[in-house]
């Protein structure tokens, strides 16, 4: 029987894998969620990488690699569980290349150093052929001079192959919103923005969630999964926030090809560069970062720009392809077989402050984040995409007890 109420609010990967588990535990879930749909927004629209740690290699503790891995390494098998299919044909099927510009905050002996730190952590994880290829036996492996040419531009001075990989975030995030939809036990409250959860009485007991329209309603249970504006609803929950923090909104363009190109996955690190994924031969995620981050900011709250469409978003293109084809020549194929192009990006949330192109910066660390509480208030900073079901099963677990 279903005796206790939740409310999770945000409908993103955390909050429906939030609510899919909570109710296959018992519970009675509201879904609430400002889109449509599930899987609106920023889940939808990433790159889907499902990180081992390399891409922190500016992080000289490896924190950031030890906290992330234990979700990661099980994303695959949560994922399957969570949308009762497989994942085949929709995560990339070579191991990324990390090309290292002579701009980056970290030096190729630097990088040498902690991808091989990573890969050893990796190796020796119990869960290490849990992820969506075994990774027992991970390396970071060196691209000759040959193939770096044949890769990069004048700007690139080393490379690696690194055994990451990335899911097609906009068919996983149709998949789970299908899952959410139709999971007895999960009601669905969509286009409706949350404006606040207070107790009603003492924080252990109910509480009450205020939305857009005059919603409001009574739970036994909230959680606050939302992404770009969770924190807000953390104050009127009386859960003051933790600094530093910094939200940014960053675009990014997906492009279908006409027909299957053999390209590679790859990524321009270590700072505020971008990336290619290669998902299937004809689904292609591109990004240059210094181009497509729109808004910044340490205020509680980031609006979310306007999504350029027509010939904005044309310019919007025609400026990643430029930065990208400076540095990846090859990307170039995608852009001029493409059959249809979409701009679309995100939030991004990072427990840190500063710039990606000081070395300094907290943003090249990402161990901290995880559940915050008060009373039967719960608020997930989910952290990265790739770990959203490990945590979300662990919460629906200590929720459901």
């Amino acid at each position: 029987m279903r005796d206790r109420r939740v409310a999770v609010l945000g409908a993103g990967i955390m909050g429906s894998a939030v609510a899919i588990g909570l109710a296959r535990r018992g519970l009675d879930v509201t879904l609430i969620d400002q889109e449509s749909a599930p899987m609106a927004a920023t889940s939808r629209w990433n790159e889907g990488k499902i990180h081992l740690g390399y891409l922190y290699g500016a992080d000289p503790t490896l924190a950031t690699a030890q906290h992330i891995l234990p979700g990661s390494l099980r994303f695959a098998e949560l994922a399957r569980e969570l949308i009762g299919g497989d994942l085949a044909g929709h995560t990339t099927t070579t191991d990324d290349v990390y090309l290292i510009h002579r701009d980056s905050v970290a030096s190729p002996e630097q990088l040498r150093e902690r991808f091989a730190a990573v890969s050893e952590l990796i190796r020796e994880h119990p869960d290490a052929s849990r992820y969506l290829v075994d990774v027992s036996n991970a390396r970071a492996t060196e691209l000759g001079s040959d193939e770096l040419r044949a890769l990069s531009g004048a700007d690139i001075v080393a490379g690696f192959r690194v055994p990451e990989r990335s899911v097609d975030t906009r068919w996983f995030a149709a998949r789970l919103a299908g899952a959410a939809a139709s999971e007895p036990g999960v009601e669905l409250r969509m286009s409706t923005r949350v404006t606040a959860a207070e107790p009603v009485e003492a924080v252990d007991g109910r509480w009450r969630v205020r939305g857009s329209d005059g919603y409001e309603e009574p739970f036994d249970l909230v959680v606050n999964a939302l992404w770009g504006g969770r924190l807000p609803i953390d104050v009127t929950a009386g859960l003051a926030p933790e600094p530093p923090w910094t939200h940014r909104h960053r675009l990014c363009v997906f492009v279908r090809t006409r027909r299957e190109l053999d390209l590679p996955s790859a990524i321009v690190a270590t700072g505020p560069f971008g990336d290619v994924k290669n998902y299937n031969g004809r689904d292609f995620y591109l990004s240059w970062y210094p181009v497509g981050l729109q808004a910044e900011s340490s205020d509680l709250e980031l609006v979310a720009p306007r999504t350029p469409r027509g010939a904005e978003a044309d310019a919007f293109v025609a400026r990643v392809r430029s930065a990208l084809e400076h540095v990846m020549p090859w990307t170039g194929r995608v852009f001029d077989d493409a059959e249809s192009t979409i701009v679309h990006g995100g939030f991004v949330y990072a427990r840190g402050r500063g710039s990606l192109d000081d070395p300094g910066s907290g943003l090249h660390r990402r161990d901290r984040y995880g559940v915050a509480r008060r009373g039967a208030y719960f608020s997930i900073d989910t952290g990265k995409y790739s770990t959203a079901p490990w945590l979300a099963r662990a919460l629906a677990d200590e929720i459901a007890g």
